[in-house]
C-alpha cells in the first residue's frame, strides 16, 4: 500500500463524499443538468489559476532536480487543462476574458487558499498532500466512470469530452508520477505522528473537494 491509498484508508468518509458525490455519479451518467456542468467548469477554470500557483510553488519548495521536475509536470498538466475548460466553455459563448471576469465563488476560494496555505506554511509533502485529491482524485474519478474504456462511453454523452480528459493516458500518468512523488517524500521526512498529521489534511482537502462539486448542484438547484 502505497502513502496515497493510506492517506485514502485514514479519511476513507472525507474521501468517500468527494469521490462517490451526487454530481459524480450524475455526471458519469449524463443525467447532471447542464447547469450544474457549467457552473462547475466556470469555477473550475478559476480554481486551476490558483493551482497553477500551487504547482509553482511546489517548485520553489523543490530540493532536487526530479522535484523541480515534478512540478514542472504537474503545471504544464493543470494548463492543459484549462484548454479544456475554455473549449468547452467557448461553445456556449464564454470567452477567456469573460471567464477571468467571473467572481470566485466561496468554495473555490476555500479549497484554493487551502492548498496555497500549507504550501507556504508547511513544506513541499504537506503541498503535494494537499494537491492529491485534486491530481489523483480526478485521475480515480475518470479511471472509475470509463470501466470499459473511454471508446466505450457513448457517442452523444453530454459530458464524455470531460470524462475523457480524465481518463485519457496523460493524466492518468501525471497522477502516477504524483504518487510516486508522495512516497519519495514520505520516505524522507514522514513519521507515524506526521502521517496522522498529513490524514487529517488529506480528509480536510476531499471535503473541500466534496464542497466544490455541491457548489455546482446547489447551482442549478
Amino acid at each position: 500500500m502505497d502513502v496515497f491509498d493510506r492517506l485514502k484508508q485514514a479519511a476513507d468518509q472525507d474521501w468517500q463524499s468527494y469521490v462517490d458525490h451526487r454530481f459524480v455519479r450524475e455526471l458519469g451518467a449524463g443525467t447532471l443538468p447542464q447547469a450544474a456542468f457549467r457552473a462547475y467548469l466556470v469555477q473550475d477554470y478559476l480554481f486551476l489559476i490558483q493551482f497553477s500557483r500551487a504547482w509553482a510553488l511546489a517548485a520553489y519548495k523543490s530540493r532536487t532536480i526530479p522535484e523541480i521536475r515534478a512540478a514542472q509536470a504537474g503545471l504544464s498538466g493543470i494548463l492543459d487543462e484549462t484548454e479544456l475548460h475554455v473549449r468547452l466553455c467557448g461553445r456556449w459563448g464564454l470567452t477567456p476574458e469573460q471567464l477571468h471576469s467571473v467572481p470566485e465563488h466561496q468554495a473555490t476560494v476555500a479549497y484554493t487558499r487551502f492548498v496555497l496555505d500549507c504550501g507556504a506554511a508547511g513544506d513541499l509533502l504537506d503541498l503535494h498532500v494537499a494537491l492529491a485529491p485534486c491530481v489523483i482524485g480526478y485521475a480515480e474519478i475518470g479511471k472509475a466512470l470509463t470501466p470499459n474504456g473511454i471508446d466505450q462511453i457513448p457517442a452523444d454523452h453530454p459530458y464524455r469530452e470531460w470524462i475523457g480528459e480524465y481518463a485519457g493516458d496523460a493524466f492518468q500518468q501525471l497522477a502516477v508520477g504524483s504518487r510516486r512523488l508522495l512516497d519519495n517524500l514520505a520516505e524522507r521526512s514522514m513519521t507515524e505522528r506526521r502521517f496522522a498529521e498529513l490524514a487529517a489534511l488529506f480528509g480536510k482537502a476531499s471535503r473541500l473537494e466534496a464542497d466544490f462539486w455541491q457548489m455546482g448542484l446547489d447551482a442549478a438547484a
